[in-house]
């Protein structure tokens, strides 16, 4: 992979990594319900042993996530929310989808010696609810970075799974949807 084509593929996660806005004035029950479900979701947090655009130990592949903003297994990791949890707000990041589910863009890299393609899978922890959906484009190839679409079609507490091949790495996070979206 050419250093132009890393600076390109930094880019364009820049322009779609999540902001941390803050949120308007809530009412007293909707705070209510987001402390009881912060308190029930064990959000995986990032870990932040990691560099924005300095190359991984023993590998080619340059790391695209900020310190303290990604989990990963050696050869596999994915970009995580600061805080754990995935926030729609009006005027933030991501999409409702016209179903209602929430649409959110998540960054894989595969490490060096990792090939193969990305397969993934999530559930939701704290209530019934569809399985998650992923999008996951054909263009980027068997190695390196990975864009994919994540689509939780409830708000609540969610593992997801990433796999290439037996290597594998899980991760759960809360879903919050702020406001309205017009």
């Amino acid at each position: 992979m050419t250093r132009q084509t890393c600076v390109a593929m930094l880019l364009v996660l820049l322009a779609w990594a999540p902001t941390r806005a803050k949120a308007g004035p809530q009412s007293a029950r909707s705070e209510k319900a987001n402390k009881s479900a912060v308190a029930t979701c064990p959000v995986t947090l990032p870990r932040s042993a990691r560099s924005f655009g300095k190359r991984m130990p023993g590998s080619d592949a340059i790391s695209l996530f900020e310190p303290g903003t990604s989990h990963w297994k050696p050869t596999l990791s994915v970009g995580l929310w600061p805080d754990g949890t995935v926030v729609f707000q009006p005027g933030g990041p991501g999409s409702i989808e016209p179903d209602g589910s929430l649409s959110m863009k998540f960054a894989w890299t595969r490490g060096a010696g990792l090939r193969g393609k990305l397969t993934m899978h999530g559930k939701r922890l704290d209530a019934p609810a569809p399985p998650l959906r992923a999008i996951i484009p054909e263009g980027y190839g068997d190695t390196g970075f990975q864009a994919t679409g994540l689509i939780f079609p409830t708000e609540g507490c969610w593992e997801v799974t990433g796999e290439v091949g037996d290597t594998r790495v899980t991760f759960v996070t809360r879903v919050v949807k702020l406001g309205e979206r017009k």
